[in-house]
């Protein structure tokens, strides 16, 4: 990303999080909320033609699982999608994960030619992982997507902004019987799904505006069709007031807890792994390209680091070597004992030929329920009984669930 605009979208961003003040930001937060009152109609006019069938929906006749917000990003909805797909695994399920592909690098001109020269004006997804490597990296896979890819075992990949077509692709090449859509909620065209959806447990609805004035993607009542609630970085304390809030707008879907624990450190060129212990009383660089990189400060802060210096990024920025050399070259200054950053953003850091002065580790993060599990195995079993493997599966792998053990004490999903 060219330098000014990310510059441009971190300036946007602390407008719409109200952490910019002064005449420009005023003059922008103006603008941006007369947008919103245009995009608030266009919300719900797409829905409504959907709803009424002016705009087809497909089924892929196989079970279809989405997950995601209502909020723009730092709900963290990759780690809820590795760990479903995980475990849906375990259970003997063919599971694909199905992605936009977020800010990928798109085909070169000569590859879009060839494809329309060959009659293929919509390329076909891209093939992330077929079930047992990755084949792109992160720039043409995305970074989360290809993060999953890195880990997990035995799951398809795909990314493409036609997900009915993933899907199918999917289904008719690896025989898939069941689909997680990432960041699938107001993916309109695919039906028949459970959408269970992320409520940020610390800041919920954001700042209660739409795009591009707030971080809200539909007005707050469209939680409503919801079938399943999952309220993350949840730490244990009483949360009586959001459920109470949630049930005004939806009065049907179980409500889960869940908290997003770190279990270690991890080197980003050696793979080494620490564990959190490590971090106590050590002076630190935090290194991030997310929504909300305070999230992410506050709890190296929480493990007992000391940051001696933050720098922060657009989100999803691609770090070219220069900005990394020079976050290096502060690390030195201020006597720092490491750099940390997120899993996400560790897949973004560019190769450095040289071994860093100052080493280099990514937090690794993972889901773990806490109250209301049973709700979502009832849900996904009862989807499971009306599915039957689809005809065209290939042979060779168990298609019905069966006990697995769990990693790290976590509530389990399915039995």
């Amino acid at each position: 990303m060219p330098r000014w605009r990310d510059r441009f979208e971190r300036f946007a961003v602390d407008v719409v999080l109200e952490r910019r003040d002064g005449k420009r930001a005023t003059l922008l937060r103006g603008l941006l909320f007369l947008l919103s009152l245009l995009y608030g109609p266009l919300v719900r006019l797409r829905l409504w033609l959907y709803n009424r069938n002016f705009v087809h929906s497909h089924s892929l006749g196989c079970l279809v699982i989405s997950v995601g917000n209502l909020t723009v990003g730092g709900t963290g909805k990759t780690p809820v999608v590795e760990k479903l797909a995980r475990e849906l695994t375990r259970a003997g399920r063919r599971v694909a994960i199905l992605s936009r592909g977020y800010k990928s690098a798109s085909r070169p001109f000569w590859a879009r030619w060839r494809l329309a020269g060959q009659g293929q004006p919509h390329p076909g997804p891209r093939i992330v992982c077929d079930g047992k490597r990755a084949l792109l990296g992160p720039l043409l896979a995305g970074d989360e997507p290809y993060m999953l890819a890195s880990n997990l075992q035995g799951v398809v990949i795909l990314t493409g902004k036609d997900r009915v077509r993933s899907g199918l692709t999917a289904i008719r090449r690896w025989g898939i019987d069941t689909i997680l859509l990432d960041d699938g909620f107001q993916y309109l065209p695919l039906k028949e799904r459970i959408d269970i959806v992320l409520v940020d447990r610390e800041t919920p609805f954001g700042n209660g505006f739409l795009l591009p004035r707030g971080t809200l993607r539909e007005p707050m009542r469209h939680i409503r069709r919801a079938d399943i609630l999952l309220l993350t970085k949840c730490d244990g304390s009483p949360l009586a007031d959001l459920k109470s809030e949630l049930r005004q707008y939806n009065r049907h879907a179980p409500i889960i807890e869940c908290a997003h624990l770190p279990r270690y450190l991890a080197h980003v060129s050696t793979g080494e792994k620490r564990g959190l212990n490590f971090l106590q009383g050590l002076r630190v660089v935090a290194l991030s390209g997310i929504a909300r990189p305070e999230s992410f400060e506050n709890g190296l802060r929480k493990l007992g680091a000391e940051i001696v210096y933050s720098r922060r990024f657009a989100d999803h920025h691609r770090f070219a070597e220069h900005e990394l050399l020079r976050v290096m070259e502060r690390a030195k200054a201020r006597s720092a004992a490491a750099i940390l950053t997120t899993e996400k953003d560790a897949v973004r850091l560019p190769f450095l030929s040289t071994p860093p002065p100052v080493p280099i580790y990514f937090l690794r993060v993972e889901i773990e329920f806490l109250h209301g599990a049973e709700a979502l195995q009832s849900r996904l079993r009862e989807k499971m009984r009306e599915r039957e493997p689809l005809a065209f599966s290939p042979p060779g792998r168990p298609s019905s669930a069966v006990e697995q053990p769990m990693l790290n004490g976590a509530h389990p999903i399915l039995p």
